[in-house]
């Protein structure tokens, strides 16, 4: 079954509390289909940082560890997006001085720069290996990416006018430079010719894989959907606008 973390339980429960009290402050009655994708995150956030795949990315597999990023960045946070009701943070975010900062963080430039930013930097040999040594420092590793996913998406699913989304041309065109950096890590990991992460190097072998072999195939899983997710999103997007236009 693998190790449960209490204290990640208790945050996404923190997280599901403080959702439900800003819908029920404010009257509203959420819809099935929000409930579902907040439990949809939660659940992917669970079995991200809990159980058998957090064990297997801990101490023995990269192509493990592969996954789990991939869940926290392009799983959880566009589920998490799809589960606030419109309008749910308009009154709530001034009242909290909040909305010029998250303005700030949201707008193309500043969520593509901090989410790729994150995404390279924490897939440098030198600091991977080393918040695999170091829990506090991988804690801090995995909420980066949350939170820099989280803005990254934000544009194409923002659920509020106060932090609206751009035009539907400037989302496709930021959904196609989106998947790039992503495509770009994982094809270094893919290719590299010797292992890049020490720390599995000298993990126990597991599947009959090799460190490169591992290695490999977490470069292939990391590049695939770093292709995927966002030409699923360029789709659904596409489609918006279009039925968007205005019949001739």
């Amino acid at each position: 079954m693998g190790e449960w973390h209490a204290e990640v339980l208790a945050g996404l429960a923190g997280l599901a509390g403080l959702y439900l009290w800003a819908a029920r402050a404010q009257g509203r009655r959420l819809a099935p289909g929000r409930l579902l994708a907040l439990a949809g995150a939660l659940i992917v956030l669970a079995g991200a940082l809990n159980g058998p795949l957090h064990d297997l990315s801990d101490r023995a597999l990269l192509s493990a560890h592969m996954v789990q990023h991939l869940l926290l960045t392009l799983a959880a946070p566009p589920l998490l997006l799809a589960a606030i009701p419109p309008g749910l943070l308009s009154p709530l975010l001034p009242r909290l001085g909040l909305l010029p900062l998250l303005r700030r963080l949201t707008g193309l430039p500043v969520a593509f720069g901090l989410y790729n930013g994150a995404l390279v930097v924490w897939h440098l040999p030198a600091l991977y290996n080393a918040a695999l040594e170091h829990h506090a420092l991988h804690v801090v590793e995995h909420l980066t990416l949350i939170a820099t996913a989280v803005l990254a998406w934000w544009p194409i699913l923002s659920p509020d006018p106060v932090l609206p989304r751009p035009a539907y041309g400037t989302q496709l065109l930021y959904l196609f430079l989106m998947s790039v950096p992503m495509t770009v890590v994982a094809a270094f990991v893919t290719l590299a010719p010797a292992p890049l992460y020490p720390f599995y190097a000298a993990a126990p072998r597991v599947f009959q894989l090799s460190p490169l072999e591992d290695q490999r195939l977490g470069g292939v899983i990391m590049w695939v959907p770093a292709a995927m997710a966002p030409l699923a999103a360029f789709t659904g997007v596409f489609f918006r606008w279009a039925a968007a236009e205005p019949d001739e």
